[in-house]
């Protein structure tokens, strides 16, 4: 049943970097429009951008992103192809299944409902595709993008339903048992894995939420010296603790271009 609540297709925002031709806007909202369209519940805004990177030598250039408000809550899912085409069809075909997934899950804890086991977050039913990132080289490496804002107080099992909604690969928040800045990632035996500043498991509230613990504190390193660490790890993000007498989390991650972006709590922006 269509959803009469929702936003028009003109109403979905479309931005398009300058290698973009406008006339994909029309079809990026008739996609996207297609999607929202069959959603129970009202969309309040939805927010679509697409982005071509300017090196020749990156496999899958065009990046598309879409930001959608469903009834309060945020669905995010992004990808990357060669062409605008394949883009297009790829995010339709994944915000599709992110909303139904959402919809789902907000539904079961609206209904308060027993978690059935370790598939209630469908992560090996369905995991999320994450995009591989072009191999620059090291040296040519920079941190490009600084985000910074208060940390949302949570439990674990309410940081891995955001993580989902929002397709992301880990998130940063503070656990609401322990009081540590912590980060959640997919990893390990049952799908997710927490790390601590300072690891607390006895008082971790994951829910129901199956979950692994690690037993090592965060690194204690410059943003200079994290870059050097995840440069030699190989690994997609790095989370950390800065040695200047700030006692909260940061996590400096790779970005499919080959960059580093770094997320910190807003009072640490310098």
């Amino acid at each position: 049943m269509a959803n009469t609540s929702s936003i028009s297709t003109a109403e979905i925002r479309v931005s398009l970097d300058e290698s973009i031709p406008e006339d994909v806007t029309p079809e990026v909202q008739r996609r996207v429009g297609a999607v929202l369209d069959h959603l129970r519940q009202p969309v309040l805004a939805a927010r679509v951008r697409i982005t071509r990177h300017g090196d020749p030598a990156v496999p899958r250039p065009v990046s598309a992103q879409a930001n959608v408000d469903v009834n309060g809550r945020l669905v995010r899912v992004q990808v990357e192809a060669e062409t605008v085409g394949e883009a297009l069809a790829q995010l339709e075909e994944k915000l599709r299944h992110a909303a139904e997934r959402a919809a789902a899950r907000w539904k079961d804890r609206t209904d308060r409902k027993p978690s059935p086991g370790p598939h209630e977050w469908r992560h090996i039913d369905e995991p999320a595709s994450h995009p591989s990132y072009f191999p620059r080289p090291a040296e040519e490496r920079r941190v490009l993008r600084h985000k910074a804002f208060g940390l949302a107080v949570c439990t674990v099992e309410e940081a891995a339903f955001d993580m989902d909604a929002l397709d992301y690969d880990f998130h940063l928040f503070t656990e609401l048992g322990s009081g540590e800045d912590s980060v959640l990632y997919r990893a390990g035996p049952t799908g997710y894995r927490l790390a601590q500043l300072t690891p607390a498991p006895e008082k971790v509230e994951s829910g129901s939420l199956p979950l692994t613990i690690s037993e090592r504190p965060a690194a204690v390193l410059s943003t200079a010296a994290a870059v050097d660490r995840l440069n030699l790890s190989g690994q997609p993000f790095l989370f950390f603790r800065p040695p200047d007498g700030h006692h909260r989390g940061r996590v400096l991650y790779r970005r499919y271009d080959g960059h580093y972006g770094l997320i910190t709590q807003a009072e640490l922006v310098e």
